[in-house]
């Protein structure tokens, strides 16, 4: 008898372990599953982003005169960018831009934390009221006075982490 009360008595502190081990081991297994997910797709999302830049311009002449073409009294310089992935880019205010001389350049606030200090750069989406598939952005940065004319390098990169950049000479 003292066997069979001995074996119930194992077989009752095993299944308790087992629930116990089981109430542990579960929710980290399911956080971990919920980490690998998210994290599969936030790369999908990355992988389905991507941007160039198409075209650069600035406010000086052949000479390197500064000719305030749209009158605003701020130098200016524009970078158009072209969503050439698969999926749509929100929250363009919170791109990063970073812009200037070759080997020297800094990164450029967005209007809205700026501060109305200058320099800062502007987003447009031309044509469309979202930066979808094919659209592109024309991002104005604007400084107080003329640059130098130069070699200038500048890099977007949108929230998602894709980036595009570009050298050019003004």
């Amino acid at each position: 008898m003292d066997k069979v009360i001995t074996t119930t008595l194992l077989i009752i502190v095993s299944m308790v372990m087992v629930m116990v081990l089981f109430n542990v081991a579960y929710p980290a297994i399911v956080e971990g599953g919920d980490a690998i997910s998210s994290m599969a797709n936030r790369a999908e999302d990355r992988m389905k982003t991507q941007i160039t830049i198409i075209h650069t311009a600035g406010e000086l002449d052949s000479s390197g005169v500064w000719h305030d073409n749209n009158n605003t009294g701020d130098f200016e310089v524009f970078v158009w960018v072209k969503n050439v992935g698969a999926s749509r880019i929100i929250a363009l205010d919170r791109t990063d831009v970073f812009f200037g001389p070759d080997g020297n350049f800094t990164r450029i606030p967005h209007q809205s934390v700026a501060g109305g200090v200058l320099p800062y750069w502007t987003g447009q989406v031309e044509g469309e009221t979202e930066w979808s598939p094919t659209g592109t952005v024309k991002i104005t940065i604007r400084y107080p006075d003329a640059l130098a004319p130069g070699r200038y390098f500048v890099k977007v990169t949108v929230p998602t982490g894709v980036s595009a950049d570009y050298f050019w000479s003004m």
